[in-house]
């Protein structure tokens, strides 16, 4: 068992979204969409989700798609980074 609690770079998650928020210092807010076939009737349904993000240079502005990755707790909220802006 590895001493630290933080995942080999292979196995964190990564998501890609909209930038929703730059309002706070160094967090951003990233709304994730995934496409899921409903449980009882099987049609697919869009279910979203915001994530905090950390961005350490404040390179995301509002409405860029970024790439997001999983990182150990940086706040309450917040455990998430910026991995990069896919476009302006």
């Amino acid at each position: 068992m590895s001493e630290s609690n933080t995942k080999p770079a292979g196995l964190r998650k990564t998501r890609v979204g909209i930038v929703v928020s730059t309002s706070m210092d160094k967090t951003i807010v990233v709304e994730y969409t995934n496409r899921v076939p409903h449980p009882r009737f099987k049609k697919i349904i869009k279910r979203s989700k915001k994530f905090y993000a950390h961005d350490e240079n404040g390179e995301a502005a509002l409405g860029d798609k970024v790439s997001i990755i999983e990182t150990k707790p940086i706040s309450k909220k917040k455990c998430w980074k910026l991995q990069e802006v896919l476009s302006h």
